[in-house]
């Protein structure tokens, strides 16, 4: 299947058809966009040219590493931290994949914004460096506000003082005295009233009997909930909590359905047999994040497999366009995600078929290996920018409509 539109669309064709073409609307947005929503295309072109690749350990990866899949959030803990916060693709793989899909996106980000292919090796080779020597010293380290500098200390700074009326006033708003899910937000679409009223009483059954389940809660309301660029087309529900317990005192909780990894067909090492999509998930995020966010759980709704938990403000994330405007700042930002990814994989170490940190260590003291990955990179992004020109054509005629 060479074509690309019935590579996307072959790909798109067991979403939600009316939220694919939201999906199709923000990938036109920018070069960036369409690398985010078309993790397919990369990792079938990868597969094709793996031996491209030098050999490298097998780890836990989250799959699907660009420069907007790492943020802040607040554990289960109470504690704020800045990490990896997307595992969809989560899965057992070689280590040089989850390298070069996050390299990719440097240099596809600084495409985007017309920055100089020079800065974005520089940049690239920042990341290298600090990821391996994080493998190579052997052990994981986590960021808080504590420990956090310039742009990731400010996100973290941000999320630790927020008030939890501050999220709600953006996602909700008062009818008939009553607090409930805004049906101006851009990103929430109304429901059937009796699949709301389904999915309320799944919610509440789940309160009452899973011990991640937040203590004496009601459901309040539920609507449909836009976000991300890759995922956008897959049934996605937003729920307001409200306590029994405590007088205004809600909570947000995100359910989002799961679908087998886009990398899996594409992987010769076997994967453990998970009951769910769902669990593959949660199983890997448990294994490479320092602290998981709060209220994660999986769930079954219909015969499908979701993951629940607590909503974390989207607009914590890195944005890629900071690179243009705070270009100096973006070298902490980079530094720390090289390390982070460095530490979900010692973390998950030695876990299912997982290399031990022992040969992670040797890895990362031996760096023959990336020049190879850095020129691999540096030609792929000419495909994608390909890529990205022959679907603006199509888009702009009324092809993915």
């Amino acid at each position: 299947m060479d074509n690309l539109y019935q590579r996307l669309t072959a790909y798109n064709k067991d979403f939600l058809p009316d939220m694919v073409k939201l999906k199709y609307q923000a990938m036109a947005e920018n070069i960036f966009r369409f690398y985010r929503g078309t993790c397919h295309l990369f990792y079938e072109d990868l597969a094709a040219a793996a031996d491209d690749l030098p050999p490298s350990p097998l780890t836990w990866i989250c799959g699907d590493l660009h420069l907007e899949n790492f943020g802040s959030y607040k554990g289960d803990n109470g504690l704020v931290y800045f990490d990896v916060n997307d595992f969809d693709e989560g899965v057992l793989a070689p280590t040089t994949w989850e390298l070069v899909r996050l390299l990719g996106s440097i240099f596809i980000a600084f495409k985007s914004l017309e920055i100089g292919d020079e800065k974005a090796y520089k940049m690239a080779q920042l990341f290298l460096k600090s990821y391996s020597a994080t493998l190579a010293k052997g052990k994981a380290i986590s960021i808080e506000p504590r420990t956090a500098k310039g742009i990731v200390c400010d996100f973290l700074t941000s999320v630790a003082h927020r008030k939890q009326k501050q999220l709600l006033h953006k996602r909700t708003l008062l009818k008939k005295k009553k607090l409930v899910l805004s049906d101006k937000h851009e990103k929430h679409f109304k429901l059937d009233k009796s699949l709301r009223n389904e999915l309320g009483r799944h919610i509440q059954d789940w309160i009452a009997n899973s011990s991640a389940g937040p203590y004496n809660y009601e459901v309040i309301d539920a609507v449909f909930r836009l976000a991300g660029t890759g995922s956008i087309g897959v049934k996605r529900y937003l729920f307001l909590l409200k306590s029994l317990n405590t007088k205004n005192t809600y909570l947000l909780l995100d359910m989002k359905q799961s679908h087998s990894a886009t990398l899996g067909p594409f992987l010769k090492n076997p994967q453990p047999e998970w009951k769910s999509d769902a669990e593959r998930i949660i199983c890997v995020q448990q294994r490479m994040q320092n602290v998981l966010p709060a209220l994660l759980d999986t769930i079954l709704f219909r015969d499908e497999s979701y993951v629940l938990q607590q909503m974390q403000p989207t607009e914590d994330n890195i944005n890629f366009m900071l690179i243009k405007d705070q270009y100096r700042d973006i070298y902490q930002v980079i530094d720390d995600m090289g390390m982070l990814t460095a530490s979900c994989q010692l973390r998950s170490s030695g876990r299912q078929g997982s290399a031990i940190a022992d040969v992670l260590m040797a890895f990362g003291q031996n760096s023959q290996w990336q020049q190879d990955v850095l020129e691999y990179v540096f030609k792929y992004t000419d495909r994608i920018e390909a890529y990205y020109r022959e679907y603006m054509h199509g888009y702009r005629n009324g092809k993915y409509n």
